[in-house]
């Protein structure tokens, strides 16, 4: 979904630590309107009480009372929300975390630290995937 006044598509950053929510926002914002919420809740009751369904979800895993993974599940679970790609951008590095995620339909799994060049090549690719995938239904 374009924004009709920026012109932007958009992408709600998800993560508990502010550092990492404003330094993915400072290499996005130039390309995305960027959204932010500070926890798996937050982000559930920003995009349900706004019917707000982002072109794309970064999401981290590892946060308090509710992790990435069910904050993933309730995301899909949500009619208007079960076809938005969502992106891990998280510091769990295991292979069984990212082979986890890849079998439950995440659409790229990014580890902390992240270069930004890479980031950003990163999420065009998703969204350029999905647009893509749009087109053709």
């Amino acid at each position: 979904m374009i924004d009709a006044v920026s012109g932007k598509k958009k992408i709600l950053l998800v993560d508990d630590d502010e550092i990492h929510l404003t330094t993915a926002e400072l290499f996005l914002k130039n390309e995305y309107e960027i959204h932010k919420a500070k926890s798996g809740n937050e982000a559930l009751e920003y995009l349900a009480g706004n019917k707000f369904a982002p072109d794309l979800i970064m999401l981290d895993i590892i946060m308090p009372n509710m992790d990435g993974w069910e904050t993933f599940n309730r995301i899909r679970a949500t009619d208007f929300l079960k076809n938005v790609p969502v992106v891990f951008l998280t510091a769990a590095i295991e292979e069984a975390e990212k082979k986890r995620a890849f079998k439950m339909g995440i659409a790229d799994y990014i580890t902390k630290p992240y270069n930004m060049t890479d980031l950003k090549s990163r999420v065009n690719d998703v969204i350029k995937k999905t647009e893509t995938k749009t087109a053709r239904k």
